[in-house]
C-alpha cells in the first residue's frame, strides 16, 4: 500500500511554513525594525558616530532577545504569542537601554524608541495574524490511547482510517507509540519520519497542549524525566536572590502599608506563620500577612472571598496576593523560590499523600510564591482539584526551564492585577 503521497499534499502550504519559519521571521523583522529605521536616520551612507553604532548594537540585541523569547515561550501550552509581545519587548529593550546608560554612552533615543515601537508592532501584529488564521493540523492514528487523548485544545484533528495521508495536509501525526500497532501502520509512521513529518507520542502531545501530565500516565515519566535540570536549579537560585534584592525597595513600603492596615483593623500579629512541606520534603516556616481574625487562621479550607473569618483588609490582600509578600524573605533564606509548586501545610501534605498518588514527587523542586498551577487553575483544595493541580505541578517539573518560569512570571502579573483564582 502506498502510505505517503506527494510532499505538497502532506504538509501545510509553502507560504504557511515560510511565515512560521524562525529564520525567515528574524530576517523579515530585522529588515522592518532595524534596517529601514537606521537607513532613514543615517542615510544610505550608513555612517554613524560611536554612540549611534552602540545604539544599533543595543537595538539588535534587544530585537533578537525579544523575538527569540516570544518564539520560545509561544511553544508552551495555552500561550498566545501576540499577548506576550508587548511585555517581552518592553523588558528586552529596557534592559538593553540600561546597559547603554551604564556605559556612559549617549544613545540615539529617537532611533532606539522607533525600533522599539516597530518591534512591538511587528511581533503583536504578526503573531495575532498567525494565531487567528493558522490552526495546528494533526493526524491521529486510531490505536491505543491516542483517540481518547486527542480532542479539542484548538487543534484541527484529522482522524485516519487507513495508513495513508492521501490528500490530508497535516503538521504532524499523533500515535500511541506504546500500543501494539499493525505492521502497515508501523511502516506508515516510519515513512512519515523519513519524509520529515513529525510523529508525536499521544501522551506527549496531550501534555504540550494542556500543560498537564496525567497522573494515570505518570508511570511513563517516572524514570528520569521528572528530575529537574541541576544546572538550571543553581542558576534559578541565583536569579531568585537577585530578583528579590531588586524588588525589596518597591515591596518594603507596600509591606509596611499592608501591615499598618491589618493592625489598625483587628488586634493581633500582622504575620501568620505555618509549618509547610518544602524542598525534598523538609518542613519550613512560611510567612504571610494575616488575612483572618485571630483564632481562625489555618482552620479548614477557605470557602470563598466572603468567608466570615476573613477581615475586610484580608479580602483585599488575598485578592491581589499582597499576603504573599513576606515570602520574599523565605526566598532569601532558600526555603522557597519565586516560581514553583505552592507549598502545602504539613497536615494537608499528609492527607494528600494518603489520597493522591505520587504527591511527594512535587517536592523535588523548591516550592514557589507563584507557580504553573496557580496561573492556570487558581485555588484548589478538594482532592479532585488537587489532582488537577498535581498534573500542572508535574508538567512544571518535567519542563523545568527559564522559559517556563518567564511565562509564569508574566502570567503572575496578570493574576495579581485581576485577582484570578483568589479566595
Amino acid at each position: 500500500m502506498d502510505t505517503i503521497l506527494a510532499p505538497q499534499r502532506r504538509h501545510s502550504r509553502f507560504f504557511e511554513r515560510l511565515l512560521l519559519n524562525r529564520k525567515f521571521q528574524l530576517l523579515l523583522g530585522f529588515t522592518i525594525v532595524i534596517l529601514f529605521p537606521t537607513l532613514f536616520a543615517w542615510g544610505w551612507s550608513f555612517q554613524g558616530t560611536p554612540s549611534r553604532w552602540a545604539t544599533l548594537l543595543a537595538m539588535l540585541m534587544a530585537y533578537w532577545f525579544a523575538l527569540t523569547t516570544v518564539q520560545r515561550m509561544s511553544r508552551l501550552p495555552g500561550t498566545r504569542a501576540y499577548l506576550l509581545s508587548i511585555p517581552v519587548t518592553s523588558v528586552c529593550f529596557a534592559v538593553a537601554f540600561l546597559m547603554l546608560q551604564f556605559t556612559n554612552i549617549e544613545p540615539d533615543t529617537d532611533l532606539y524608541f522607533t525600533s522599539f515601537l516597530l518591534t512591538t508592532l511587528f511581533c503583536t501584529a504578526g503573531y495575532w495574524v498567525g494565531g487567528r488564521y493558522r490552526v495546528l493540523k494533526l493526524a491521529v492514528v486510531p490505536f491505543g490511547k491516542a483517540p481518547e487523548l486527542c480532542h479539542n485544545h484548538g487543534v484541527d484533528w484529522r482522524r485516519l482510517s487507513e495508513p495513508s495521508l492521501d490528500s490530508v495536509r497535516v503538521d504532524g501525526v499523533v500515535a500511541d507509540l506504546r500500543a501494539q500497532l499493525p505492521a502497515e501502520w508501523e511502516r506508515f509512521l516510519a515513512d512519515c519520519t523519513l519524509n520529515r513529518i513529525p510523529v508525536y507520542h499521544s501522551t506527549t502531545a496531550y501534555e504540550q497542549l494542556t500543560g498537564r501530565v496525567q497522573l494515570s500516565h505518570l508511570y511513563e515519566n517516572r524514570y528520569g524525566s521528572l528530575q529537574p535540570d541541576e544546572g538550571y536549579e543553581l542558576l534559578k537560585r541565583m536569579l531568585d536572590f537577585l530578583a528579590v534584592i531588586a524588588l525589596l525597595p518597591l515591596a518594603l513600603p507596600l509591606m509596611a502599608a499592608t501591615a499598618i492596615a491589618i493592625r489598625l483593623e483587628s488586634p493581633g500579629s500582622v504575620l501568620f506563620t505555618q509549618q509547610r512541606m518544602g524542598f525534598h520534603c523538609r518542613p519550613f516556616t512560611v510567612y504571610k500577612f494575616r488575612s483572618m481574625y485571630i483564632g481562625h487562621e489555618g482552620r479548614g479550607f477557605t470557602e470563598d472571598s466572603e468567608d466570615s473569618r476573613i477581615t475586610r483588609v484580608g479580602r483585599v490582600v488575598r485578592k491581589y496576593r499582597l499576603d504573599e509578600l513576606p515570602q520574599l524573605f523565605n526566598v532569601l533564606k532558600g526555603d522557597m523560590s519565586l516560581i514553583g509548586p505552592r507549598p502545602e501545610s504539613m497536615e494537608l501534605a499528609a492527607w494528600y499523600q494518603h489520597d493522591v498518588a505520587f504527591f511527594h514527587y512535587r517536592h523535588v523542586v523548591r516550592p514557589g510564591i507563584s507557580g504553573w498551577a496557580q496561573v492556570e487553575q487558581g485555588y484548589a483544595a478538594e482532592v479532585d482539584g488537587m489532582n488537577r493541580k498535581l498534573e500542572y505541578d508535574f508538567y512544571y517539573i518535567k519542563n523545568f526551564s527559564f522559559w517556563l518560569d518567564a511565562l509564569i512570571a508574566i502570567r503572575t502579573v496578570k493574576t495579581v492585577l485581576t485577582g484570578f483564582g483568589s479566595r
